[in-house]
């Protein structure tokens, strides 16, 4: 853990420092992470990264940043394609969260490379084997339990990869969470201890916990009828669903992308305009970052304050194609521009569908080329179903290929209940879905 110390900021009282020194950075060092914590609640929290660069780093630590339970609200990046320097400027997407700053740091020093010698844009590695843990849980059924164990998996840094709910005639819940730990420590008696004893200790006591290992996890996963996931996997929004969004989700739909080759003898310049919404600097670098798009100067910004979804974001980003040469072929640029609007104004995709005599939620994000789905889905789409006091039967999480790109699937069986019928009632439906997708693009957290 890095050195912890208070040191106030333009000499007046400030908020807790986590790592920097007087010293130069330093890879490895405290340096190459430091945060300067807010003085007070509301008030924006700075990560700077000063560290040697790699393919899509940017992209990485936005990940990482919005898995810990911040939103981004400003960020400048620049590198000269060896080492980059980063500030993010964040904030607590819900004042409910407990933000684990020392944790935060460790996570992103390890994210930091080693050596000043790294090329730029070498192939896309995928991630090294992953281990696998299998958390069981039995519980009294009550409405909101799936995302309440979610929510505290989240604070302790366990990720959740695949998920098998049932629920039993009696009454009882049995959750199958496949997980992996971000602190790397579930292997020892004391993190699963750690682990079951807040579950029980939030819970209540008639709740038993279990860890185990999953060595060899391959949870099978029912592909999407034909028609279905060409409904949910399709780029643009259809006129019907257009028609449905409401008022918040209608003012995301616009975007304004130029490209810009005057005013740098070596970069394009690409400036984007669009409304804000949670995980927006994370799809443009992700996008970046697949497309092979390297960003040598970038900054985001919002032109006003309020609700996050009342506030403008304008971005400028200085880049270069992965060859070094600028964007400049104009099916480039729109192929591009395309991409980066499919991906910032469709980044999830929220249906409800008939499963039998059963209604089931589907949502769904496009995987990264790394491998890496989006953070906090899942848990955001059960705070949505608990919001309106929707019980979930089963749910489960896969990986589905479709238009020539993996998705992550995440499907939820839903209880059909007089308080909130399901089943024949159409105008139910786009509530839940309507919900969902609000939740999940910041309008409630």
């Amino acid at each position: 853990m890095g050195e912890v110390a208070a040191r106030p900021r333009g000499g007046g009282v400030g908020g807790m420092v986590l790592g920097g020194s007087a010293a130069p950075a330093a890879v490895g060092g405290d340096d190459a992470v430091v945060m300067q914590l807010a003085a007070a609640e509301g008030e924006e929290s700075v990560v700077t990264i000063n560290c040697p660069d790699q393919a899509g780093l940017g992209c990485d630590l936005c990940h990482t940043i919005l898995e810990f339970g911040l939103r981004i609200t400003r960020g400048d990046v620049s590198t000269d394609g060896h080492w980059c320097f980063v500030v993010f400027w964040v904030v607590p997407r819900s004042s409910t969260i407990k933000i684990r700053w020392a944790s935060l740091k460790n996570r992103l020093m390890s994210m930091c490379p080693s050596s000043y010698s790294i090329p730029f844009y070498p192939e896309i590695s995928q991630p090294g084997p992953t281990k696998f843990y299998l958390l069981k849980l039995l519980s009294p059924d009550r409405k909101g339990l799936l995302h309440d164990v979610t929510h505290i998996l989240s604070e302790l840094e366990l990720l959740i990869h695949r998920v098998k709910v049932s629920t039993t005639p009696d009454g009882r819940v049995v959750d199958l969470f496949f997980i992996t730990d971000g602190m790397e420590l579930l292997h020892t008696k004391e993190r699963q201890e750690e682990t079951c004893s807040t579950l029980i200790s939030t819970l209540g006591p008639s709740i038993s916990c279990e860890v185990l290992s999953a060595e060899g996890f391959q949870q099978g996963f029912s592909s999407l009828a034909p028609k279905i996931a060409e409904e949910l996997f399709r780029v643009e929004l259809a006129d019907s669903d257009m028609s449905s969004l409401s008022a918040e989700l209608k003012k995301v739909q616009t975007a304004t992308i130029n490209f810009d080759n005057s005013l740098s003898p070596a970069h394009t310049l690409v400036q984007i305009i669009c409304a804000n919404q949670k995980g927006l600097i994370y799809d443009i670098l992700r996008t970046m970052k697949d497309c092979n798009i390297q960003i040598f100067y970038g900054r985001f910004r919002s032109d006003k304050k309020g609700p996050v979804n009342n506030v403008c974001r304008e971005v400028d980003l200085f880049v270069k194609q992965v060859d070094g040469k600028k964007v400049i072929d104009p099916e480039k640029q729109e192929a591009l521009r395309s991409r980066l609007r499919s991906e910032m104004l469709h980044p999830l995709r929220v249906m409800i569908v008939s499963r039998g005599p059963d209604t089931e939620l589907l949502v769904a994000n496009p995987v990264e080329l790394s491998g890496k789905g989006r953070p906090l889905v899942f848990h955001d789409a059960t705070l949505a179903l608990k919001a309106l006091g929707i019980c979930i039967f089963s749910a489960e999480i896969g990986r589905q290929a479709a238009s020539e790109r993996q998705w992550e699937v995440y499907r939820f069986l839903l209880d059909d209940s007089k308080e909130f019928p399901l089943a024949n009632s159409p105008t139910n439906r786009n509530r839940v879905v309507d919900r969902v997708r609000k939740t999940l693009m910041g309008c409630y957290n």
